[in-house]
């Protein structure tokens, strides 16, 4: 993953060009990634003229691959900062299709039944929504970021191992609406708690319809305070001045012992960026 350089000059005096800087803006807090290809566990390397070293990445929880919108990544000391400003909930957008039902629960699998959907109304459709909203009971995807023996479902699945579901666990879904309903397909728009999938979610709307259903398109509009609209920084805007724009924005989000807080380096020479009120 390469962060691109602007050639305009940068905030407090540094050449924008100079990748020292770069590396301590990145330090600072989280980050949104709206390409749904970006590889999240990468390192990002700073070669600077005095020394060279690797800043820590991790994100804010994971995205399926063939989904889209907030992924909130914590660079350097931003990463300890993930769990407590990602406490909130996560709003998604999904469209979902009638009729078909994949090994996924989405577009990206093996369709494994079809079912008539023509005697499906929109009434029908928002009844259901009801026993879908609140704290309710939901079977992981056997195609998920869950763990067996240290290994994920989803690579055992692909080896064509045999996989047994995990037993039903208690999630949390604030809202639950439908915004557009145009058979074969329907789409949502849903907020719920962490631990919470959208894919089972179509495929059980599917069974209560008495028919099948599977996602085909997901993105995540919102996760803790960060919005797709408000904060995420598309590729074409990796320059320095981009990113150190982001990260005054997102000064607001942080908590408040922290927004008045000047960060320490790991290295004494260099500049410290100070997340202090302006």
């Amino acid at each position: 993953m390469r962060f691109a350089t602007a050639e305009s000059s940068s905030p407090a005096g540094h050449n924008a060009g100079d990748p020292s800087l770069l590396g301590e803006l990145l330090e600072c807090g989280p980050r949104d990634s709206m390409d749904p290809h970006a590889r999240t566990e990468a390192g990002v390397q700073t070669n600077g003229n005095k020394r060279s070293r690797v800043l820590k990445i991790g994100h804010g929880g994971t995205l399926d691959s063939a989904a889209a919108g907030v992924l909130v990544v914590g660079i350097g000391k931003g990463t300890k900062m993930l769990s407590t400003m990602l406490s909130g909930s996560k709003k998604y957008t999904a469209v979902g299709l009638l009729g078909k039902a994949t090994d996924t629960l989405d577009a990206t699998g093996k369709v494994t039944e079809e079912k008539p959907f023509d005697q499906i109304t929109k009434r029908d459709l928002e009844n259901v929504l009801q026993k879908f909203t609140g704290d309710i009971m939901q079977v992981p995807p056997l195609y998920s970021a869950l763990k067996k023996d240290g290994e994920r479902l989803s690579t055992l699945m692909k080896r064509g191992e045999a996989v047994e579901a995990k037993p039903a666990r208690p999630v949390r879904v604030y809202s639950l609406s439908l915004q557009q309903f145009q058979p074969p397909l329907f789409t949502l728009d849903v907020e719920c708690g962490g631990g919470f999938y959208v894919r089972s979610l179509v495929n059980d709307i599917g069974k209560e319809l008495s028919t099948c259903a599977t996602m085909q398109e997901l993105t995540r509009t919102k996760h803790g305070p960060f919005t797709l609209e408000e904060h995420v920084l598309y590729e074409d805007k990796w320059t320095i001045d981009e990113i150190a724009r982001s990260l005054e924005h997102c000064t607001s989000l942080l908590p408040g012992e922290l927004s008045h807080k000047k960060l320490k380096t790991e290295h004494p020479s260099e500049t410290a960026v100070s997340w202090e009120d302006k």
